[in-house]
């Protein structure tokens, strides 16, 4: 496996991955993300936000070139409150690993070299935020010594059925 940057101009081939990220998430809590988004979109949405200063894509590759799987991740830096420290944040926005790469170190290996290039680029808290049925997220997350800090509940208005 090999773990690489993604140039912005090549964020098309994270869509089928993003795809069943989404789809999980549509599964979950349907009211809160809507289904089927066009693949374009996607694309063009995915290609955008790379292009933002701060924010990568890490891309895992079999040895034959399959896409494995992929971590989007931004840097921030927050200035100091009177309730908080300054702090520069790697945030992960994205993590996803194909099917067939699912349970074989994939998504551990994505998160360590994420957090080798954010210490490395000065960050001092790596944060993340999954939904609460990803149990699979929440164990690779409290595996690389995050834990969760807050909660965030919704309410949103019933959908009228068509």
């Amino acid at each position: 496996m090999k773990i690489s940057p993604l140039a912005a101009q090549d964020a098309a081939g994270l869509v089928p991955l993003l795809q069943d990220l989404h789809a999980l998430h549509v599964a979950h809590q349907p009211a809160r993300y809507p289904a089927d988004p066009a693949p374009e979109a996607l694309a063009d949405w995915l290609q955008d936000w790379l292009l933002e200063p701060g924010t990568e894509a890490l891309v895992a590759r079999s040895p034959t070139g399959a896409v494995m799987g992929y971590l989007l991740y931004e840097i921030e830096d927050r200035a100091a409150l009177p309730v908080r420290s300054a702090e520069r944040r790697a945030m992960v926005h994205h993590i996803a690993v194909a099917g067939p790469f699912q349970r074989i170190g994939v998504g551990k290996a994505l998160m360590s070299e994420m957090r080798q290039r954010a210490l490395d680029q000065g960050a001092t808290v790596i944060g993340v935020t999954y939904a609460p049925f990803n149990t699979a997220s929440a164990a690779l997350m409290r595996g690389h010594g995050l834990e969760p800090v807050m909660t965030v509940a919704e309410w949103r208005p019933a959908q009228k059925s068509a």
